[in-house]
């Protein structure tokens, strides 16, 4: 897959933020503000939030909300918008200035990530605290990879316990365990756990690194929730073609039930992610697919349903 060059920018010492969104129902119990974390160790092909994956600043475009007034145009240095160009930026000549963000009147042309400091994120998010204890809600850390940055995850996550705010962890697992363990775990309230795959070679393909470290990451964290830690649910995406074979569902279900879980999740596809690659320049010939532009059907996810059944998971 091909992505924009990341030229303009060095990493950030701390990651940058992709957004907060408030009153989700989506991302755990209750009412919740969900921050997502720009930047992921891996690379799936068919992420949802594409936008999140690269730990540096984006600029997005998106064509539906242009007005063609050409004040980015009048604005850029650099020469890197052009409407003969196919999604309107040159990405090999642009900078990552954003004059032509401030510069639009319609929002069509936006900044992805900003850098926030906890106290600036925490400002925001005890606004909604009243929603959180009347809903039994909270916040729910997500991304790209809130782990991707483990000093930033800790400091976050202890401010968040310190105002007694319910805290879920979205993570892919990649992470070192034992910074995690002392730094971020004993913050948490919830984590939220993706298994793609349990075939090395099929989640290197797909996801672009070994699953080897994920797969321990999740045998550990689910013995300690067993010891009384912090519950862990395991999360399957079925994506159609890649994760949803009957041969692929059957081995993480084998996986879970031999460590005695006894919940998990399987997410139904949304390809609504296509457009979000067009609006920040990626190439991923997996959206040319025609079966990754349709919703799975729901006989389709229930005969996946059934494996986990088999084996004694409850899907929730």
């Amino acid at each position: 897959m091909r992505r924009p060059e990341e030229k303009a920018e060095a990493k950030p010492t701390s990651p940058l933020v992709l957004e907060i969104k408030g009153n989700s129902l989506d991302d755990g119990p209750g009412i919740r503000s969900v921050v997502f974390i720009k930047g992921c160790p891996l690379d799936c092909v068919w992420c949802h939030n594409p936008e999140s994956k690269k730990r540096g600043s984006e600029l997005s475009f998106d064509a539906e909300l242009c007005v063609a007034c050409d004040a980015c145009i009048e604005a850029c240095e650099e020469k890197a918008l052009s409407r003969r160009v196919k999604g309107f930026i040159r990405r090999d000549r642009c900078t990552l200035c954003f004059r032509c963000v401030e510069v639009c009147p319609s929002g069509a042309l936006s900044r992805i990530g900003r850098e926030m400091s906890v106290a600036e994120i925490m400002v925001k998010l005890k606004r909604d605290i009243p929603f959180y204890k009347n809903s039994g809600g909270g916040v729910t850390l997500s991304g790209g990879e809130p782990t991707i940055s483990i000093e930033f995850l800790s400091e976050l996550t202890r401010a968040l316990k310190k105002a007694k705010i319910h805290t879920l962890l979205e993570t892919c697992g990649l992470f070192e365990m034992g910074r995690f363990r002392s730094m971020v775990y004993p913050n948490l309230n919830s984590i939220y756990y993706d298994i793609k795959f349990v075939d090395e070679k099929l989640h290197r393909k797909y996801c672009g690194a070994s699953n080897k470290i994920i797969l321990e990451n999740f045998s550990t964290l689910h013995e300690l929730y067993l010891k009384g830690g912090v519950p862990v649910l395991p999360r399957t995406p079925l994506v159609p073609g890649i994760t949803d074979s009957e041969k692929n569902i059957s081995d993480i279900a084998d996986f879970l039930r031999d460590r005695k879980v006894k919940k998990a999740v399987l997410l139904a596809y949304n390809p609504l992610w296509h457009e979000k690659n067009d609006k920040i320049g990626v190439d991923n010939p997996y959206s040319r697919e025609k079966k990754m532009r349709s919703f799975m059907t729901r006989e389709r996810i229930d005969a996946l349903k059934e494996i986990y059944r088999s084996a004694g998971i409850e899907t929730v």
